[in-house]
């Protein structure tokens, strides 16, 4: 460009005109487009290759649970025990440390802590997605490796912070395709959880097609989708991973109000970093480093003023 720019200032000697300067510019430009787009489609060829290895490895593994149980419940209590429990995911640094406790059929135990605290690894151990290295598990005083894994989870329901809906219709969203989950199975958890008037307000009903994560709707609609999504199993018990720690707080008075009732005579054990929502818990435990450091209801844990407090303190120091 510069040459070129040169030798049309001094257009009598060199015979470059603007016009062959300007061509020139774009016929090097159209010359490594193609190089260009070469490039891009082979950076996504290199992705897809290295996300189809990972699936296939995902798919193939059988590792995480090596024993699986044949006892399939109609319906269980509620009752669950952490008795002892060491767990590792790799080797022997244990992320959970001589865990125990013991929850009431019916009652709301909430779990707080820093992040890597452990509190996600209860709930997966619960639920029988990892194999822990010492201790023992109950439900309903049975050992959880005695449970057939299918019958195991549909007795649990599972509400995560980062809720994924499908590109389908909200009923296909809510039943996952499994042809034994009727309509009527539906609105009945609907009705349970309070999203009747929700669902009824979009156009085609349960119908209504959302786009892939749910883009059409709000996050609050999306939250209430998973939590009828849970519902639907009718489970004996409720687990509420970070379930509120992405919406506003207008739209977290909806959804605890829906948390409530789908609490209501259930087994709820709760995950929260907002505080203010695990304060009417019956117990509330704290996790520090992968072991329980307190236990207790939130005034009484208020005035032990330990790592509770001081988490209660930290998150409303700015309050007004």
């Amino acid at each position: 460009m510069w040459y070129g720019a040169r030798g049309a200032l001094h257009f009598e000697e060199t015979g470059i005109t603007v016009g062959k300067l300007i061509a020139f510019i774009m016929y090097i430009q159209m010359f490594f487009r193609p190089i260009r787009m070469i490039a891009d489609r082979y950076n996504t060829l290199q992705m897809g290759v290295v996300s189809t290895s990972r699936i296939i490895n995902l798919l193939d593994d059988r590792t995480y649970v090596q024993q699986e149980g044949t006892y399939v419940p109609d319906a269980v209590r509620g009752k669950v025990a952490f008795r002892n429990v060491w767990f590792a995911y790799n080797d022997e640094q244990y992320v959970l440390k001589d865990i125990s406790f013991e929850i009431k059929p019916g009652e709301t135990v909430a779990f707080v802590g820093a992040t890597g605290a452990g509190k996600s690894s209860i709930i997966n151990l619960l639920s029988g997605f990892y194999d822990f290295q010492k201790g023992c598990i109950e439900i309903d005083d049975r050992d959880i490796r005695d449970f057939n894994l299918g019958a195991l989870r549909r007795n649990i329901g599972v509400v995560l912070q980062d809720v994924f809906l499908f590109s389908d219709t909200i009923f296909s969203n809510i039943t996952l395709g499994n042809p034994d989950v009727t309509e009527d199975m539906v609105w009945h958890a609907i009705d349970l959880v309070g999203a009747r008037g929700f669902i009824e307000r979009l156009p085609g009903g349960l119908q209504y097609n959302v786009m892939e994560r749910g883009a059409t709707l709000s996050v609050g609609q999306r939250q209430l989708i998973s939590f009828i999504r849970a519902m639907v199993y009718d489970p004996g018990i409720l687990v509420l991973d970070e379930a509120t720690s992405s919406v506003d707080h207008e739209t977290e008075e909806m959804i605890q109000q829906a948390i409530n009732k789908m609490m209501y005579g259930r087994t709820a054990i709760v995950i929260a970093h907002r505080l203010s929502t695990i304060q009417r818990a019956h117990r509330i435990m704290v996790l520090d480093h992968g072991e329980i450091r307190e236990s207790g209801t939130h005034e009484t844990l208020l005035q032990q003023n330990g790592l509770y407090a001081q988490l209660y303190q930290m998150q409303y120091k700015y309050a007004v």
